[in-house]
Formats: structure tokens, sequence, C-alpha cells
């Protein structure tokens, strides 16, 4: 399932990352192991953030994907199901078929 990933840093440790190599290894290691569909950075109610949309096959990969954002940075970690247009055109076009008494079928 498409996931947002929301990462914020508290600015005292986010300046210890910094400066210690911890916050540029952390992102790298997860960019590599898990290949977001996008990642963005920058800086909200003053403090670091990012944002990582992700593929998440199962909700198993929570623990996998937090802890080492939680032990390495201090850092708070949300995650949110998304959609982009094609996810929610497919997903309004089954909405209307099932209103409409009509059954979608997959080619």
């Amino acid at each position: 399932m498409r996931t947002l990933m929301k990462v914020v840093m508290p600015v005292e440790p986010g300046n210890r990352a910094i400066n210690d190599g911890t916050l540029p290894s952390t992102v790298q290691a997860l960019i590599e192991e898990n290949k977001p569909e996008a990642a963005y950075f920058y800086a909200e109610n003053g403090k670091r953030t990012m944002l990582f949309v992700l593929d998440m096959k199962d909700s198993a990969q929570i623990p996998e994907l937090a802890e080492p954002l939680f032990m390495r940075l201090n850092a708070e970690v949300q995650f949110f199901p998304v959609m982009n247009a094609a996810d929610l055109k497919s997903g309004l076009d089954k909405f209307s078929a099932r209103k409409h008494g009509r059954t979608t079928t997959k080619v």
C-alpha cells in the first residue's frame, strides 16, 4: 500500500545528528533500503521534517522503518495511507459502479 511516512526531528537532536553524521547516513540507508517513490525535506514549525512516499507490503514494516529514526534521530514518525491520481480514479470508479449496481471487470 502506498504510504506517506512523515518524520519530524527536534532541533537539538537534529543538530547533533548532522554534526556526527548520523542524519545523512540514516536518511541514505532508508532511501537505499526502501526506494521511496518520493522524498521531500523541509522545515515545519521550526523543525527538520521529511516526507517519504513508500510502498508498504505489510504493517510489520513499521518498526523496521521507524525504529532507526526513533533511536538515531529522536524523531517523531507518522504513517498515512495515501493515493495518487490513478489510485483515486480507480477507487471512485469502483465506488460509482457499486453505487449504481454495476460490477467492475479487471482486464
